[in-house]
């Protein structure tokens, strides 16, 4: 069979099975397993795909036909330009977050100390230190799975970062043994914000493939973000940032949550879409462990 007769035949199964972008999907595999780019298909859609490749290629076809995210297929997502090792022990990082990161940016300095919780697969707090110099950080998660992703994913990218098991801040009491006694410039955070009762209705590559314990934020989306902000000026030096993720309709409240909690200059930007997507502010109180 041609290159372009595979394809064909992908996108075909795929539309079939329901999957929203067939075409895209069928040609990014192809691509993975043909090594190929979007022009081949153009310019050299005759050319014969080898038995073995094409065998290969059918049984990805099969798995996303059964709604299994692309990028556990493919092993990879893209994110900020950098390449990200994935699986079923992280979520997928989405274009979206790229907004979280780039809004850090904005207020990062060279040499300064960054932590994120509920760090997965290490997406953002690894792009923070690629794009930026003498930075410090840690990443911090409960799954002791995500943390052999987000570690993996530092050594592919050749950066130097700690990853810590930990339930939030846990890690960090005092009493609890061995515990650090650290103090960050930026504390960012991409936390489960998604309604208990609305992640049983999200599409089977999310509820079916992606960690339940990254998705739920509680009866209202807001667990997470309450505990966090609550905790965060006591790991935050004075003037420090805490910056969080949130979902489309979270805006307000959790601006609320942070200005109570004691931070200043609290503020909410929008994604591309219109919709709520990041809000941060500045502590500037003291408080102590």
């Amino acid at each position: 069979m041609t290159y372009k007769e595979v394809y064909e035949m992908g996108k075909a199964s795929l539309k079939q099975a329901g999957v929203e972008e067939a075409a895209l999907d069928a040609r990014i595999l192809l691509e993975f397993v043909c090594g190929t780019n979007r022009n081949d298909l153009l310019a050299h859609g005759e050319e014969p795909v080898s038995h073995e490749k094409n065998e290969t290629y059918v049984n990805c076809i099969a798995r996303r036909a059964e709604h299994i995210p692309l990028q556990h297929i493919t092993g990879s997502q893209e994110f900020m330009g950098l390449s990200f090792q994935v699986n079923d022990k992280v979520l997928i990082p989405r274009q979206d977050t790229e907004l979280l990161v780039e809004e850090v940016m904005l207020h990062l300095h060279d040499g300064m100390s960054i932590l994120d919780i509920c760090t997965g697969s290490g997406c953002i707090l690894l792009s923070l230190l690629h794009y930026s110099n003498d930075c410090r950080g840690i990443g911090m998660d409960i799954s002791k799975e995500a943390l052999l992703v987000a570690q993996q994913n530092c050594k592919n990218l050749k950066l130097e970062a700690e990853f810590l098991e930990s339930d939030l801040f846990s890690a960090f009491e005092p009493d609890k043994a061995g515990g650090k006694q650290e103090k960050f410039d930026i504390i960012v955070s991409n936390p489960p914000y998604i309604e208990t009762e609305i992640v049983e209705t999200l599409a089977a590559e999310v509820k079916d493939h992606e960690p339940g314990i990254a998705l739920d934020g509680g009866k209202d989306g807001l667990d997470f973000y309450r505990k966090i902000a609550k905790e965060a000026g006591n790991y935050l030096n004075r003037g420090g940032m805490l910056f969080f993720e949130i979902g489309y309709n979270q805006g307000e409240a959790v601006t609320k949550l942070l200005e109570k909690s004691g931070f200043r200059d609290v503020q909410l930007k929008k994604d591309y879409a219109g919709l709520d997507r990041v809000v941060f502010g500045t502590f500037l109180e003291e408080k102590h462990v």
